[in-house]
């Protein structure tokens, strides 16, 4: 009987040499793009993958190209390029995908796929529960501020000037 890939049982995968590459936009800012350097490195330890990159589209580094040649000296011979995207807008349908076959020309025996992007996943409606409860929370003075908003000022109701 053959198994659709939601039925494959995760021991059957090769996962020492399964490469991710979890991609986001890239930004001049260079918090952010620490940002995803800080959950790759938290994905990484919480997973059973060994090989797992951050990239970032553009206007920084590590670019995808960058992070599939990391993944590959590590050992990849597949590679799962991941966008931490909210909804698949033209970033997934084409630049993404693009910039991916580009890296992957190199290796002609690596097969590579680019996930679809977070999106509709029902695990979204916790995270934003959880955003908008440790939000209240910190304004009532009951929570520190988030990562996100840690030292910018901005985790306080505001009112029009």
């Amino acid at each position: 009987m053959n198994q659709t890939p939601t039925e494959l049982n995760p021991n059957d995968h090769d996962l020492a040499h399964t490469g991710i590459i979890i991609v986001d936009h890239g930004s001049r800012r260079e918090a952010s793009n620490k940002m995803l350097e800080a959950f790759v490195e938290a994905f990484a330890e919480e997973t059973e993958y060994s090989i797992v990159e951050p990239a970032h589209m553009e206007l920084a580094e590590p670019s995808i190209e960058t992070a599939f040649d990391k993944c590959i000296a590590r050992g990849a011979k597949k590679v799962l390029v991941c966008p931490y995207f909210l909804l698949p807008g033209k970033h997934w349908h084409q630049d993404i995908p693009d910039l991916t076959k580009a890296a992957a020309k190199k290796y002609p025996d690596v097969s590579f796929v680019v996930t679809a992007p977070i999106g509709l996943h029902p695990m979204m409606r916790d995270v934003i529960s959880s955003r908008i409860e440790h939000c209240l929370s910190h304004i009532e003075g009951a929570a520190d501020e988030c990562e996100s908003c840690k030292g910018t000022g901005r985790c306080k109701l505001q009112k029009p000037e």
